[in-house]
């Protein structure tokens, strides 16, 4: 593992990354505007666990390959952004849901949010690129422990410290929203409103320079 000193700027940088919106800290706060504080938690855990595909990826060295054919890292790109703005226009085809809601029907909206932000965490290959060029800097090869083991342990922290900033965002926008749910044409609003941050998302994966 590395010294105490690298070891607390690596803790400093990673909460640096972490507490700056992206993508993930947007992703659940669209499935809490869409669906509610239970489902963007959910989110936030599918997003969590849908990441250690990437550290265990990172310590195999699944991204070294990403690096050197482009052309897969592309096609991961686009199914990923494809799935969001999938996700996005089947928010705006939904129907609202009012406070009249059973809690079974509440349970599926948090089931479907957990295994779809698993899907779109795994199909970001942002993320394994994130892993691969960022963790390296605080790995010592001379450590008592390997390698691969280093790279799971660092990995970890990391997926722990993004999400726990997930969290706090989710908590935040379900905050925001508690007193406009109440209202049906308010609720379908803020549904779209969702909608349209999962497309955004979509859009600026499939875009941007790689």
């Amino acid at each position: 593992m590395p010294s105490t000193e690298l070891f607390i700027a690596f803790l400093a940088t990673t909460a640096i990354f972490a507490y700056i919106p992206g993508p993930a800290m947007l992703y659940a706060a669209a499935q809490t505007i869409a669906r509610g504080r239970g489902a963007g938690l959910m989110a936030s855990l599918g997003i969590h666990l849908g990441c250690y595909v990437h550290v265990i990826a990172a310590a195999a060295g699944l991204s070294v390959l990403f690096h050197a054919v482009p052309m897969l890292y592309m096609a991961v790109k686009f199914a990923g952004a494809a799935w969001l703005i999938w996700l996005g226009i089947s928010l705006f085809r939904a129907k609202a849901q009012g406070d009249v809601t059973l809690p079974a029907i509440e349970a599926k909206s948090g089931r479907r949010a957990f295994f779809e932000s698993i899907s779109v965490e795994v199909l970001n290959p942002k993320t394994a690129i994130f892993f691969m060029a960022f963790l390296p800097q605080f790995i010592d090869a001379q450590a008592a422990f390997p390698v691969w083991l280093q790279f799971v342990i660092l990995g970890t922290i990391v997926n722990l410290m993004f999400s726990s900033a997930d969290i706090v965002c989710v908590v935040l926008a379900g905050a925001v929203i508690t007193r406009l749910r109440r209202s049906g044409g308010a609720q379908r609003l803020i549904q779209r409103a969702g909608g349209a941050m999962l497309v955004g998302l979509g859009a600026h994966l499939a875009f941007q320079k790689s």
